[in-house]
């Protein structure tokens, strides 16, 4: 059975369901909004407690890391995934739970050849080509812009 060019796209526009796009991006929105706010709610919570800004925007990133990876490994992160789509991966909570995920996913492989070797698996290119970037720009910067 040979199919056509034209054929086949209709094929794939009836199997394919209709993007929401709209709602998908409020709720990416909405959701990714909230994040950023709880991350400001550390912050405020860490100068209330003395500690100065920059030092408490610090603190508020650690925590904002821990607790996605505590949510990521408690299930939960997922499911906040599945409605607020990039709203969840854009913040640093998106990045935490790229590293924590295989960790929980290979975990009954065992300690070394399950979660010490997949744990990166997703957040490692992000690594080494943000680190590399880095320091491209860098001696760009050291070189030619001073």
């Amino acid at each position: 059975m040979t199919v056509s060019k034209s054929e086949y796209s209709e094929l794939v526009k009836k199997a394919s369901p209709n993007s929401k796009s709209v709602v998908d991006t409020l709720k990416a929105f909405v959701i990714g909004g909230i994040i950023c706010c709880i991350g400001q709610g550390f912050i405020q919570l860490y100068t209330y407690m003395g500690i100065e800004e920059k030092d408490a925007s610090t603190w508020a990133t650690v925590s904002l890391i821990f607790l996605s990876a505590l949510l990521t490994g408690l299930g939960v992160y997922d499911k906040i995934a599945k409605h607020g789509g990039a709203g969840t991966l854009v913040p640093v909570t998106g990045f935490a739970n790229s590293v924590a995920s295989p960790a929980v996913e290979f975990k009954s492989e065992g300690y070394v050849l399950g979660l010490g070797a997949k744990i990166f698996i997703i957040s490692g290119p992000v690594i080494l080509y943000g680190t590399a970037a880095s320091v491209i720009y860098g001696l760009i910067y050291y070189f030619f812009a001073r």
